[in-house]
């Protein structure tokens, strides 16, 4: 998710040096292969989370429901629904991604026009669901964090310690 930042970073970077006020790119073939780039690179880093991602939600959902009401923020169950809709989406496109490559011709491999095309594609499809991760999983974090400084029901906090420790004494 951090390198998905980065590369959100660099390409608003790109964006707002290469177009004007107008918000129009200054060269239409140079800005749209830049934005393939950013798109192929924010795919390919997400990838390594693709397939704990499930987890990591289910994890983070069980977490939020335990956490005292008091440390929850409101926004985390917005975020968990964006993250859970964009990663069920993701998952549809990447079907599509199989069923497309498949059914290229036998000589379209990486590297040539045809196969190049059509996974440019798929990566600008999965692109703003690749930036809800980027944008929301940042959540998945906090709950995270949040849930491991709560306390816990199963250890006495420190200002009840000394009450149960003289109780079991008499």
């Amino acid at each position: 998710m951090r390198d998905s930042q980065k590369i959100l970073d660099a390409w608003d970077a790109y964006s707002d040096e290469h177009t004007g006020l107008d918000g129009w790119p200054y060269d239409d073939h140079a800005y749209g292969m830049r934005k393939s780039q950013r798109d192929a690179d924010t795919a390919e880093a997400f990838e390594p989370l693709r397939y704990g991602a499930r987890h990591l939600l289910s994890t983070a959902e069980t977490q939020l429901a335990q956490l005292p009401e008091n440390t929850v923020q409101s926004r985390w169950v917005y975020q968990l629904g964006v993250l859970h809709t964009a990663l069920d989406r993701l998952d549809e496109l990447h079907e599509q991604w199989l069923l497309t490559r498949d059914a290229l011709p036998a000589n379209a491999k990486p590297g040539t026009a045809e196969f190049d095309d059509a996974l440019a594609e798929h990566h600008a499809e999965s692109w703003s669901y690749l930036d809800d991760w980027a944008t929301h999983g940042k959540a998945l974090r906090e709950i995270n964090t949040a849930a491991r400084k709560a306390p816990s029901s199963l250890v006495p906090t420190p200002a009840l310690a000394p009450l149960r420790r003289t109780a079991a004494r008499k």
